[in-house]
């Protein structure tokens, strides 16, 4: 959009009513642009041709069924026939995200010339931690510290940090943090840094050093090394805290304190009106959050946490502007915000605008990244896709909110229980007046819910455990859109799992968390379509995730079983039917890696993406499924469970040679094991009736299956018979998997 000399009279009015501030007239200058991407022509036409491929294969599925003369065969044809329904409707959803994709650009640069710094909005910041011990609190400083330096009027950013594990070893890490904070605060201005993470910067080594360098960074060492101690020792001791006002804060751990119950506890840090950093500029303000918890009451994992910040920043600051941010994710490019104003400052994109998401990028992965943790499709492709629609789904992480968008839709405002709530509301009191601590202890009670609409109207949405996913999906329901932000420096950085067991726990939350969405009143499938149309396909898309289970199951075990018993299930090479199969095949998968390809990744790192989301289908995918599944039936109960940010200097070494790490005797393991052994029983068993001169013309897509299992399971066989190191795959594994392969092989024999 631009701003022109006609304009500018209407566009300060609008402006006002968003910030509350006036800018100045300017020449016509653009503070965004969007382009749709050249593909998007190949992307209809293929949709097409492969559409009706995909109707030809369902009809030769219907014309065999129909033909069947047994009751195992048939039993065999339904199988592969609901396996193709499910792959077919899981590749109609994806054509969302391939209709209309756009890249966007900012010019964070004539904005600058258009509004002054002080007529900036003001930020609130909110960072979310629950567990000292697997989310290292000196990480968390890490990112507090480095949004707390962006290049904004810092008078005008406040960061909320969320301890819902309630440890007084997070909040001495924070009290040790706004002392280090006066002094790299400025020393990121003067040096102009752009990683303005301490922890990243000084383990770099593409800066100058200097005895000014050397001195912050001894510093930093020295609040590093005493917020280790504290998180190592479990205590903190009374050598590390001094003043009356360190010792009341801790005072509120007494010995009926524990993370599931106990008061609510907010301390303030750093107030932008008086403290001020070695140079004379005044800091950020700095609030450390822990919510009210009860036994009694209902928690709502991160969800509930973020409504509370909510809550409380509304009392205490009230900015128009609320950014998200995982405890692990740092600030990698310190005009961010800027960015972000180029859409909130523009009228014209700001009316229905409910976040700018900017993707989830991760530090430390190895070469070929070789459990995809880059989620590369997830974060980078499908929202170009979803940006061309109504915008892309909130990812958790990196995501920047206009407040206004928590209460009612674009067109009718749902006020909260109390004014001093609402969007508009003006906070014209000190962050430690003691009325302002009262009302923030208040509306961070535990029962806030009762008799309210957060957390089901209002706020962050209750009802999955993908909060995020779900939030995001609400929002685009009730009208709002939000706008995908992909600059060439990743604005955030995060950590990503090291361990297989970790990734596949993850994902497993997710499935449970996607499937509460997909069986509820406000299905994907139904509401999400009837609202919001072809968007309502992608976010079915992920809501569905879950159901890949089904085909990666039978295509796993089905056919390998078939032709360890020399049962043809596919067509022959010389049918017509064969180059059905051929094209469905190979059309996907050149689709899928030319999109990798386009985006700036590699071959390699797209063949494991393809590797790892089959180790999802018979992992996660199927595990989450059959809990979610137990769990409807009150037979157990899903929980959170946070991701170890804590590396091992072992597994570490192994990530970066690119050995998959095992190790640890999960279920889950066991049904990637079995199709490992037999997949590789099935090839070989295929492969020596070739030299003995069988004609196996009716069995090659079985081999042809096999032996792409087969390769896609080196790193497993590996694991499993040729590893010592603690990453092998259990013997216990091995030995269960083993017989179950047996197991399924004699059950074949019964049935081919």
């Amino acid at each position: 959009m631009y701003f022109s000399k006609k304009e500018s009279t209407k566009k300060m009015e609008s402006l006002k009513e968003c910030t509350g501030t006036t800018v100045s007239s300017s020449q016509a200058l653009p503070l965004h642009t969007l382009h749709p991407l050249r593909r998007t022509f190949f992307n209809r036409v293929f949709a097409s041709v492969y559409t009706c491929a995909i109707l030809a294969l369902v009809y030769h599925h219907v014309l065999t069924l129909f033909n069947c003369r047994n009751v195992a065969f048939f039993s065999v044809t339904l199988s592969i026939l609901l396996s193709d329904l499910v792959l077919a409707f899981m590749w109609v959803a994806s054509q969302s995200f391939h209709m209309r994709p756009v890249h966007r650009k900012e010019y964070p640069e004539n904005l600058e010339k258009i509004m002054k710094p002080s007529d900036f909005p003001a930020l609130d910041v909110f960072i979310c931690t629950a567990d000292p011990y697997k989310e290292p609190p000196i990480n968390v400083v890490n990112t507090a510290l480095s949004v707390m330096a962006y290049d904004y009027p810092t008078e005008k950013v406040s960061v909320y940090v969320s301890d819902d594990g309630g440890s007084a070893l997070t909040l001495f890490a924070f009290m040790e943090a706004a002392k280090f904070a006066s002094h790299w605060l400025p020393f990121c201005r003067e040096k102009n840094i752009m990683v303005r993470s301490p922890e990243v910067y000084f383990s770099t080594s593409n800066h100058s050093w200097c005895s000014e360098t050397e001195k912050i960074k001894a510093l930093y060492e020295s609040m590093k090394s005493r917020v280790e101690h504290v998180v190592e020792t479990g205590n903190v001791s009374d050598e590390y805290v001094s003043g009356d006002e360190e010792r009341e804060a801790f005072s509120k751990w007494t010995d009926g304190f524990t993370r599931q119950d106990h008061p609510t506890v907010i301390q303030v840090f750093l107030e932008n009106i008086k403290d001020r950093d070695i140079t004379g500029h005044l800091l950020p303000n700095l609030i450390y959050v822990s919510r009210q918890k009860s036994k009694t009451s209902r928690h709502n994992f991160k969800a509930g946490a973020l409504n509370t910040l909510l809550r409380v920043s509304a009392v205490m600051t009230n900015a128009p502007i609320v950014l998200t941010l995982d405890c692990d994710m740092y600030s990698n490019d310190p005009k961010t915000p800027l960015r972000v104003l180029c859409y909130v400052c523009d009228s014209a994109a700001r009316s229905d605008l409910s976040y700018v998401q900017f993707p989830q990028c991760f530090r430390g992965l190895n070469k070929n990244d070789i459990y995809a943790s880059e989620i590369k499709r997830v974060f980078e492709i499908n929202p170009l896709g979803m940006d061309g629609l109504k915008g892309p789904d909130y990812l958790g992480t990196g995501t920047f909110f206009c407040r206004r968008a928590f209460f009612g839709d674009p067109s009718t405002f749902m006020s909260p229980e109390i004014p001093q709530l609402h969007p508009n509301h003006a906070v014209d009191k000190p962050l430690k007046s003691p009325s302002i601590l009262s009302l923030a202890h208040q509306v961070a009670g535990c029962n806030y819910e009762n008799q309210t609409n957060w957390g089901s109207k209002m706020g962050f949405r209750y009802g999955s455990l993908v909060e995020d996913y779900y939030t995001g999906y609400w929002m685009h329901c009730e009208g709002w859109r939000s706008i995908y932000c992909h600059p060439e420096r990743p604005a955030f950085y995060g950590d990503a799992p090291i361990a297989l067991v970790d990734l596949i726990n993850q994902y497993k939350r997710w499935v449970i968390g996607l499937l509460e969405v997909t069986f509820s009143k406000y299905s994907t499938l139904t509401f999400g379509i009837r609202r919001i149309g072809l968007m309502g396909l992608s976010y079915t898309h992920y809501s569905c995730w879950p159901f890949w289970a089904i085909p990666i199951t039978v295509y796993a075990f089905l056919p390998q079983l078939a032709l360890l018993k020399g049962v043809s299930i596919f067509p022959k090479v010389s049918e017509p039917w064969f180059l059905l199969y051929s094209f469905l095949f190979i059309g996907a998968y050149a689709k899928e890696w030319l999109e990798f390809i386009l985006e700036g990744s590699t071959f390699r790192k797209w063949w494991n993406d393809q590797r790892i989301w089959m180790i999802r289908g018979l992992t996660c995918f199927l595990f989450g499924s059959i809990e979610y599944l137990l769990q409807s039936f009150g037979i157990s109960a899903s929980g959170f469970n946070v991701t170890s940010k804590v590396l091992d200097d072992e597994q570490s070494k192994r990530y970066e040679q690119e050995i998959f790490e095992f190790g640890v005797p999960s279920p889950m393991f066991v049904t990637l094991a079995t199709s490992a052994i037999i997949n590789l029983f099935s090839f070989f068993k295929g492969f020596l009736d070739i030299i003995s001169g069988n004609n196996m013309e009716g069995l090659f897509l079985q081999m042809f299956l096999a032996g792409f299992l087969m390769v896609n399971c080196l790193p497993v066989y590996e694991a499993m018979f040729l590893r010592s190191d603690k990453g092998k795959m259990p013997t216990k594994i091995t030995l269960i998997s083993t017989f179950l392969a047996g197991a399924l092989y004699a059950a074949a024999s019964l049935i081919f």
